[in-house]
């Protein structure tokens, strides 16, 4: 039989929150005992283990809390399609260090330019970098506002989005234009000004945004607010689908000639 001290100490680690510990301890002791390493390198070795591990978990929640499309990263993002202003202006947001200032991305191109492709590829990173990001169609968080504002919630609904250090607004321009729409999505980004960041795709110019916030007033405010610490990427490229096209035809055509 077991001393009761080794007997509960699985059960000891486990109640402490250790895993990691619980499972490994005996293993590495063994390898341990084998390379003759000293109590203190044992003990680091668990730890880092345990470290690494639970870095992953929260990484992993991160990623299932921020309802990203894992199959957009910025790996199968073809960023040699970007114009040169867009690959130099996306390089230094890739270590995530924007955020801490607040700053705004705002992507505007035609559909199928890979905007939501290149915003939830970079949020990805983002959220492996430990930050807190949540992806989202505009119109769902406008709902979701709306439906705050009507059960009296709407100040808690903003505090719990101001926990997210990146929130993404895919498609701004496809929000519905009802005036209660325009100001919930005003109140959030007068919310988050200077405090917390916005990213955003549409397929909007700033000189149409008049037509998702309807009061011009409203729109000069709202731009203001955004583009004041923003980073502004412009996709003036070949939409994705358009490309793929021509090359099945190109594919076809050189089929044929064989």
């Amino acid at each position: 039989m077991k001393p009761a001290s080794e007997s509960t100490l699985p059960i000891l680690l486990k109640g402490l929150c250790l895993p990691t510990f619980a499972r490994e301890y005996a293993p590495v002791a063994i390898q341990a005992a084998r390379q003759g390493l000293s109590h203190e390198a044992y003990l680091l070795a668990l730890a880092q283990q345990e470290a690494s591990e639970r870095t992953a978990r929260r990484i992993e929640r991160l990623l299932v809390d921020s309802k990203l499309p894992r199959d957009k990263s910025l790996a199968s993002f073809k960023e040699g399609r970007l114009p040169p202003p867009a690959r130099a202006a996306l390089a230094p947001l890739r270590d995530g260090s924007f955020l801490d200032r607040a700053t705004n991305l705002v992507v505007i191109g035609n559909p199928g330019t890979g905007k939501s492709h290149l915003l939830a590829g970079l949020g990805q990173e983002l959220v492996r970098m430990g930050r807190t990001v949540l992806f989202s169609p505009t119109f769902q968080i406008v709902q979701r506002l709306l439906a705050a504002k009507r059960d009296l919630r709407l100040a808690a609904e903003l505090k719990r989005l101001d926990r997210i250090e990146a929130l993404i607004l895919d498609d701004l321009g496809y929000v519905q234009q009802s005036r209660e729409e325009m100001e919930v999505l005003f109140t959030l980004v007068a919310e988050r000004y200077e405090r917390r960041s916005l990213l955003i795709t549409t397929n909007l110019v700033f000189s149409k945004w008049d037509q998702v916030f309807k009061d011009p007033m409203t729109t000069a405010a709202a731009i203001d607010r955004i583009v004041h610490h923003s980073v502004v990427i412009e996709l003036n490229i070949e939409s994705y689908r358009a490309e793929e096209a021509k090359e099945r035809v190109a594919s076809s055509k050189r089929a044929v000639r064989r």
